[in-house]
């Protein structure tokens, strides 16, 4: 079992680790221009939406394509990752995990079969031809299927987080929320679910619990942390830049490729959610509004008087339980198939040859 699943995070890190240059750049230029970052501007923040919903999808799909068959399954994996992403309403890095490899299998079982049946001279038509075709099947099969599938199961996850709050077993939630979040549903969950809770009991009492849940900055800064300190390789050396954008930023988005990278992660994650949402219920705290990004600096800015103790509380303690667990996990499940992994990603594997026209 836990060969299986470092196998199966290695397979998740080819996919994203190769490719966390390009978060770390949405997540500055996010972190920067929204309307809430650090210096607003309103042109380049056109920029934020096409990355996260179509180029970071898009760049997985092909990777994940690539690592099955080279750059012809990138190619393929990444058609199909388009039409995932077009049929879906969040953004769409589950379903690129899933169609990039798909994708270029796929073409990969059509070469074998295919590839010594061709008549000379017609190898470049072909295999242009195949590529194409296949990919625009799936990409359509994409759109119409996998792109909703994926958004049921982003709603599904929400009717379970308010199923857990209304039965007042609020730091269960955390369970739901972080699995979400490092399916980047993160939006869906908290201005979809927990946002319209807060703001009621907002009106009512002046502070909301609920605008603590998912934008808690503690536990995702205590497992870079973890990373940076029992890690290894690209995923050690890019935590610290990861855990500025993080904390002071408010983009939470860059610890997720980390989680999916070692699944066995979302332990920590949980720790720390559960841990800091604990103390916020004993505490009684709660903030006036979403901290949107959810920075140390937006939860300062939102934290009503009297508050601080527990609010502050809460990121510190979710903090140092998921990076003391994160420690732990990453000390007991050394995470050595992900990074052999990792690097084959970078390679394209062997292909049969395509042989030009005369």
């Amino acid at each position: 079992m836990q060969e299986r699943l470092q196998r199966f995070g290695g397979n998740l890190a080819a996919m994203v680790i190769p490719n966390i240059g390009a978060f770390i750049a949405w997540g500055l230029i996010t972190a920067f221009v929204i309307p809430t970052g650090w210096t607003p501007n309103e042109t380049l923040a056109k920029l934020v939406g096409p990355l996260i919903t179509y180029l970071l999808p898009i760049l997985i799909g092909y990777t994940g394509g690539k690592l099955v068959y080279g750059h012809r399954g990138g190619v393929v994996g990444a058609v199909v990752t388009a039409g995932i992403v077009v049929g879906a309403s969040v953004p769409m890095f589950l379903g690129a995990m899933i169609a990039g490899p798909l994708g270029g299998f796929l073409i990969k079982q059509f070469d074998n079969i295919f590839a010594e049946r061709i008549p000379t001279g017609f190898e470049m038509l072909v295999n242009n031809f195949s590529a194409g075709i296949l990919g625009a099947i799936l990409a359509v099969l994409g759109l119409v299927a996998i792109g909703p599938v994926i958004t049921a199961f982003s709603n599904a996850l929400g009717d379970l987080v308010h199923s857990i709050i209304n039965a007042g077993l609020l730091p269960l939630a955390d369970i739901p929320i972080e699995v979400a979040k490092v399916l980047f549903l993160n939006n869906a969950i908290n201005h979809g679910v927990l946002a319209p809770l807060g703001v009621i009991d907002a009106a009512r009492d002046g502070r909301a619990i609920q605008f603590l849940l998912e934008t808690n900055p503690g536990p995702g800064l205590g497992l870079l942390l973890s990373f940076w300190v029992a890690g290894k390789g690209l995923a050690k050396a890019s935590a610290p830049g990861a855990m500025i954008i993080h904390f002071l930023g408010g983009i939470h988005e860059i610890y997720f490729p980390y989680v999916l990278s070692h699944p066995i992660m979302i332990v920590a994650m949980w720790a720390g959610g559960i841990s800091a949402d604990i103390v916020f219920a004993a505490t009684k705290a709660g903030l006036v509004a979403t901290p949107s990004p959810g920075s140390i600096f937006a939860y300062l800015a939102v934290t009503p008087p009297g508050q601080h103790l527990g609010v502050l509380g809460g990121v510190a303690v979710g903090a140092i339980a998921s990076f003391l667990v994160g420690t732990f996990i990453l000390r007991v499940y050394p995470v050595r198939q992900q990074e052999t992994d990792t690097a084959a990603a970078t390679k394209a594997p062997a292909q049969r040859p395509v042989t030009q026209p005369a």
